[in-house]
C-alpha cells in the first residue's frame, strides 16, 4: 500500500498522516494488548521517516516491556502506537485511521495468550508468540 492516509486520536489531540507502504494488519493477541484495548490490538506499521505527527505533545508513551513502549492520547485515552525500542519505525493502530484503507489482516501473533471469551476463526496464519 502506497497510499496517503490520514488518522486521529478519538479527540482529535493527535493527528498523523502515512506516506509510503503500510504493513498488513497484524493481530496481536498477548495479554498487556488485550489489557489496553479490551479485545487484541490491530495494527499496521510505517517507517518512521514516512510518519508526520501533529500534537506529539499530546502523547503519553508507556514503556509497556524493556523492548518497546505504547503511545496514546493523554486527553482521551485512544490507544494509538506501538513502537519497538530503536526500531526505524512506528506500528499503529489500524482503527485509528480515518476512512478507508485498503488495509488487511496478514496473520495473529501471541495466540497462546490469547482470551478465553472469543475464538480466532480465520484461516489466517495463528503463532503462539511472536512470528520473529
Amino acid at each position: 500500500m502506497a497510499d496517503e492516509h490520514a488518522g486521529s486520536c478519538n479527540c482529535g489531540s493527535v493527528t498523523f498522516r502515512t506516506r509510503g507502504r503500510l504493513r498488513e494488519v497484524i493481530a496481536c493477541h498477548c495479554s498487556q494488548c488485550r489489557k489496553q484495548t479490551g479485545l487484541y490490538y490491530a495494527a499496521t506499521n510505517v517507517l518512521d521517516s514516512e510518519l508526520d505527527l501533529e500534537g506529539a505533545e499530546n502523547i503519553t508513551w508507556y514503556q509497556s516491556s524493556p523492548e518497546a513502549r505504547r503511545g496514546f492520547c493523554k486527553t482521551c485515552g485512544s490507544a494509538l502506537f506501538w513502537r519497538m525500542n530503536d526500531a526505524d519505525y512506528t506500528s499503529i493502530m489500524a482503527g485509528a485511521f480515518d476512512g478507508p484503507t485498503g488495509l488487511a489482516f496478514g496473520y495473529h501473533i501471541f495466540c497462546a495468550d490469547k482470551g478465553d471469551f472469543y475464538e480466532i476463526d480465520d484461516d489466517l496464519p495463528k503463532f503462539a508468540q511472536s512470528n520473529t
